[in-house]
């Protein structure tokens, strides 16, 4: 983990209240899809934790969505000025124990980090079968950047508008190996449907960098920091 200033490069809201940020900096200590990075903005107090949609030698691309007034405030930034972050945190998903061919689910703003991952998986040529939900058609993004990586993809939503109705779940046709990031319930779903996987949590955040504490959840193998041993958790794992 480093701290460092990052300039904009773009701000664009992609949906409603989904936004599309690309910063030009470090980052070469980033390892793995479904890091994260935590954006200092004047006036918080709290740094605000964005998961790292990809990266490549200079850029880093962010996907949020406006919640609260941080990342109200966040929306705000213009191409050219520039943000305090720490880049990158956590503990990301393990591609060497992931099978040929899995399903990676992602809710909403659980979305981002699977892109990510789903370009790494199909450089190495894994075959992954990507599930986006959302509740409505005019959530829905980033479906044809998706699309352009090559990988099959299905969007559902929970009323039908757009895609498959329904929920991540009932679109799965296959149940070996799954990865996913989203709402918690979305993740139980998705727990209970496969033999085995890398589920990526949220919670609420302080320090980031586990060390305040405030982000610990009891696992099998005891305590662990969401923002630090996580957010990627293995099925074995998870208590729920």
């Amino acid at each position: 983990m480093k701290q460092n200033s990052y300039m904009i490069l773009s701000n664009t809201c992609l949906v409603q209240d989904t936004w599309e940020l690309i910063l030009e900096g470090d980052t070469w200590e980033i390892s793995a899809p479904g890091q994260f990075v935590n954006i200092r903005l004047d006036g918080f107090f709290l740094r605000r934790p964005i998961s790292i949609c990809d990266w490549n030698e200079t850029q880093i691309t962010l996907i949020y969505k406006t919640v609260g007034q941080g990342t109200k405030a966040l929306s705000g930034k213009k191409a050219g000025q520039e943000l305090d972050i720490l880049c990158p945190l956590g503990n990301g998903y393990n591609l060497e124990k992931i099978t040929e061919k899995p399903v990676l689910a992602g809710g909403g703003a659980g979305v981002p980090p699977m892109y990510g991952l789903a370009k790494r998986l199909l450089e190495k040529g894994t075959e992954p079968q990507v599930i986006l939900g959302f509740n409505t058609k005019e959530e829905v993004f980033y479906e044809a950047e998706f699309r352009e990586l090559g990988a099959d993809v299905t969007v559902t939503t929970a009323d039908g508008s757009y895609g498959t109705k329904g929920f991540v779940t009932d679109a799965f046709d296959r149940a070996d190996y799954g990865c996913a990031c989203g709402p918690e319930p979305m993740l139980k779903a998705v727990c209970e449907k496969v033999k085995d996987g890398q589920f990526s949590f949220e919670a609420r955040m302080a320090c980031g960098f586990g060390g305040c504490m405030g982000c610990s959840c009891e696992t099998k193998y005891g305590s662990k920091r969401i923002c630090k041993e996580g957010p990627v958790l293995e099925k074995e794992e998870i208590i729920w």
